[in-house]
């Protein structure tokens, strides 16, 4: 009988990450940040797909043995693609890790990069989810062979198996998030483009609580949007399949790492037929979504402009600055009652230039902009620029979005002062700030508040949902609700510090006389004591000499 196969066991989380940015190290050296982020985590997927093979293969072994099938039928069965259908991606023999790293270990004609570019058209091949995603680039000239065999055997050591699928998805998940964090870093400006601060993401998530229908991102990046949706309805026991996702992004590694992304994650997404911009091609056609989530490229100069463009709704937006064209394009996305949420540079909320404070402005008299949110400073490693959140609605009516009418009204929300330094150069927004911010809109809208806080909240039916139960007040300094008039005798201004005012000071009902006996009795006990301490110092100093 054939010797049944050790389980692997599975890698924590530091012993994963630490491994693999080693692994990232190994050829740190022979190419840029942009090349070996590609090389790293399409190796990682490889991976991850084999380990989940792996461990179907032994599920399969398992039952089969149970059922009394002998070796043979056993084997013969684990070739059966059928068996995978569900949970993992069939690999072909010559894909499997283990083949991989075996001739990594010899030498031959055929380079380990050839093998892994051959792996990973079998992998495309074989299931189609994958089909255009992976990279083919392990056999360039600037791929160190030698290092990449060596990069092979370290990842060796890495299990994705031993915990169940889902376990090992998020882990995955985990690790592929850490890693493009870091090469967001490591890349600077070139590298936020496809990155967004995770604490940014979840507060227009948890704002908009995505809970079913259509959610599009036209400039998707790597998929974190479309992550972090997928986690706010795991986060309440929700079927995932409740929303479909379509994206579209320019860059093609970056459309790439998105597709990977969500194929991590179990998310089957609509990213386009490939990679294309979003002002000439738009993908999608006509479709309208009940949830847009961006993060666009700031203050972009050179894009592909039309003066005659239909959606240029509320003004043609300036050749030099894409800011309103994004914002537009957006709108023009949103179905009946559809919401977005959008990060935006905080010179969108002020500037007059080239036209852009009338359309501005005709964002507010047709009542699209629900909300603004100024953000701390420092949140974002790949620019200095200070951000903000515009979060529009098609409908800011009582119905099925929340129970408070607030047509004619604008939420301020000045968030400058939140967040804590994760490093000397970058911030970032604890949970229960996120929850605030996102809890003081649902009580303006009058929504009911399913926050992570309250995971617990069965989210199936959107249009069950209901008033909270907490009533929106303004807070000085923090949040404000605003008449369109008051907005417009401010001359269209959106900046949340220019309404929601200062933080009203603690009220003192100490009696005057009393506060000042009071402090000058502390006065003078510090006094003493700094004379008492003043005479030991001396006399310890007399004792020396």
């Amino acid at each position: 009988m054939a010797r049944r196969p050790v389980k692997a066991q599975p890698s924590t989380r530091k012993e994963l990450k630490d491994t693999l940015w080693k692994a990232a190290d190994k050829l740190r050296g022979s190419m840029s940040a942009a090349q070996y982020k590609d090389v790293v985590l399409g190796l990682i997927f490889l991976k991850y797909v084999s380990d989940a093979f792996n461990e179907r293969r032994e599920q399969i072994t398992e039952e089969l043995r149970a059922d009394g099938y002998d070796d043979e039928a056993i084997a013969e069965t684990l070739e059966d693609r059928d068996e995978y259908a569900s949970g993992a991606f069939w690999v072909d023999p010559d894909a499997r890790w283990d083949a991989l790293v075996a001739d990594a270990k010899v030498a031959g004609e055929t380079t380990i990069g050839q093998r892994i570019n051959e792996a990973m058209d079998l992998l495309m091949h074989d299931n189609p989810s994958l089909e255009g995603t992976l990279p083919r680039l392990f056999n360039r000239d600037n791929v160190d062979q030698r290092r990449l065999a060596e990069l092979l055997d370290l990842l060796n050591s890495v299990q994705f198996s031993g915990m169940g699928a889902a376990k090992a998805r998020d882990l995955l998940g985990e690790v592929y998030e850490y890693f493009l964090a870091n090469f967001a870093l490591s890349e600077g400006h070139r590298g936020g483009e496809f990155y967004t601060p995770a604490s940014v993401v979840r507060v227009i998530v948890e704002v908009l609580q995505p809970r079913k229908g259509r959610v599009y991102d036209p400039c998707c990046g790597s998929g974190g949007m479309f992550v972090q949706a997928e986690k706010f309805l795991d986060a309440h026991d929700a079927d995932p399949t409740n929303l479909s996702v379509y994206g579209q992004e320019l860059n093609e590694s970056t459309w790439r790492m998105a597709k990977m992304n969500l194929a991590i994650h179990g998310l089957n997404g609509d990213l386009g037929p490939h990679w294309g911009d979003t002002f000439a091609m738009p993908y999608h056609g006509d479709r309208q979504m009940d949830y847009v989530m961006a993060n666009p490229p700031f203050n972009i100069k050179d894009w592909s402009r039309r003066e005659s463009d239909p959606r240029w709704v509320y003004g043609v937006p300036p050749a030099k600055n894409a800011n309103y064209a994004w914002m537009q394009h957006i709108i023009s996305k949103l179905a009946p009652g559809g919401m977005a949420g959008v990060v935006m540079a905080n010179g969108s909320m002020t500037s007059t230039s080239n036209g852009e404070g009338d359309i501005r402005a005709q964002f507010v008299e047709n009542d699209l902009v629900a909300a603004m949110v100024a953000l701390p400073d420092k949140l974002f490693r790949s620019t200095g620029i200070p951000a903000c959140l515009w979060f529009f609605a098609k409908d800011k009516g009582a119905g099925r979005r929340g129970s408070v009418d607030r047509r004619g009204q604008v939420l301020f929300i000045d968030a400058r002062e939140m967040g804590y330094m994760i490093t000397r150069a970058q911030r970032g927004l604890k949970a229960e700030e996120i929850q605030r911010i996102a809890d003081t809109f649902h009580a303006w809208r009058g929504m009911e508040q399913l926050s992570l806080a309250t995971a617990d909240v069965t989210v199936d039916d959107e249009d069950s949902v209901s008033a909270s139960g907490t009533e929106y007040e303004d807070v000085p300094g923090f949040c404000k609700s605003v008449s369109i008039a008051e907005i417009k005798d401010a001359g269209y201004a959106l900046t949340p510090g220019r309404y929601v005012g200062m933080a009203g000071a603690e009220e003192d009902d100490e009696p005057l006389d009393e506060k000042i006996a009071r402090l000058t009795s502390e006065l003078n006990e510090q006094l003493d004591e700094t004379e008492r301490l003043s005479r030991d110092l001396r006399s310890k100093l007399g004792a020396l000499q």
